[in-house]
């Protein structure tokens, strides 16, 4: 596991519905490289990841949709300090990506099928609560589908 002080940064990736990609999986496995490209291009930096094994789940909310497949990758080796208008930017970013995949947040129902989630989980030790993103997510310590996949992540997080 990485050390405490590290400031790594946790994703959550879902899909439950088909989007330009293909299916789930194959969104999924579409958006493993865009996502490690776009943290390499938001942070200016080399960066290690490390990725969860993609799981099924059964959803969170409304129940007539399809299962969702879910997984976590850990961004280590940040440079700069979390802060709050990094923080922003970077959620701008991967709702950008969710974008490119269909997502459109604006027609969506809560917890609701969905062709991409992207959830900025933690950063570091950043406490955040401002009306677009609070960190840590607070959902986290509820639901499996990111506990899971998260604890194997971070499993699999390079050593000091």
């Amino acid at each position: 596991m990485p050390p405490i002080d590290d400031p790594f940064v946790a994703v959550a990736l879902g899909a439950n519905q088909p989007s330009a990609a293909g299916s789930p999986q194959e969104t999924l496995l579409a958006v493993q490289p865009l996502l490690e490209e776009l943290f390499a291009r938001w942070s200016a930096q080399q960066l290690r990841f490390c990725w969860s094994q993609l799981v099924e789940t059964t959803p969170v909310g409304p129940v007539d949709q399809p299962d969702y497949l879910n997984a976590v990758v850990l961004v280590e080796g940040l440079k700069a300090p979390p802060s709050e208008a990094a923080a922003l930017q970077l959620l701008d970013v991967l709702q950008g990506l969710e974008q490119q995949f269909g997502r459109d947040r604006s027609r969506e129902q809560r917890w609701g099928p969905r062709s991409l989630d992207l959830d900025l989980l933690f950063w570091g030790e950043l406490r955040l609560d401002h009306p677009r993103l609070v960190l840590p997510h607070p959902r986290l310590h509820l639901r499996t589908f990111v506990l899971a996949p998260l604890l194997e992540a971070m499993q699999g997080s390079a050593p000091p």
